[in-house]
Formats: structure tokens, C-alpha cells, sequence
């Protein structure tokens, strides 16, 4: 067990900043799977953006590394304009 009060708060900080990053996670990857599977260019344009944003952002808190958000968005954009 912890022996200082800081420790203690920093041990309920970790876990509140744990569960936001995995939420974010998550709703990024469920933003990428709606992204590729629309079945009009037009729709994937539409949605395009806000993923690519959600991708920068996650990259940005180092939730995701800057290369993976890098590869993320390379394929993304190649696959919205092969539709």
C-alpha cells in the first residue's frame, strides 16, 4: 500500500487517465471500421476529416504513437480515394 498521500492520489489519477485513453482508443477504432466500411466515396469524404482529427488528437496526447497515426491516415486516405 501507499505510504503517501500524493501516492494515493496519483494511484486514483492513474486509473481515471487509464480509463479516458482506453475510451478514446476505442472510439477511434470504431471510427475507423465505420470509415471503411461506407460504400459511397461521398460518405467516406464526409467522414474523413473527423476520424483524421481523432487520429491527430490521440497522437498528439501520445494515446497512439505519431508513426501509427501517420500509417493510420496514409491508409485511410488512400482507401477513401480508391472508392
Amino acid at each position: 500500500m501507499a505510504n503517501h498521500k500524493s501516492a494515493l492520489k496519483r494511484i486514483r489519477r492513474n486509473e481515471a487517465v487509464r480509463l479516458r485513453n482506453r475510451y478514446q482508443h476505442k472510439t477511434m477504432r470504431n471510427a475507423l471500421r465505420k470509415l471503411r466500411t461506407q460504400e459511397t466515396k461521398k460518405d467516406a469524404e464526409a467522414l474523413f476529416p473527423s476520424v483524421v482529427s481523432m487520429i491527430d488528437r490521440l497522437a498528439k496526447r501520445n494515446i497512439i504513437h505519431s508513426n501509427k497515426a501517420a500509417n493510420l491516415k496514409s491508409k485511410l486516405a488512400k482507401h477513401v480515394a480508391a472508392l
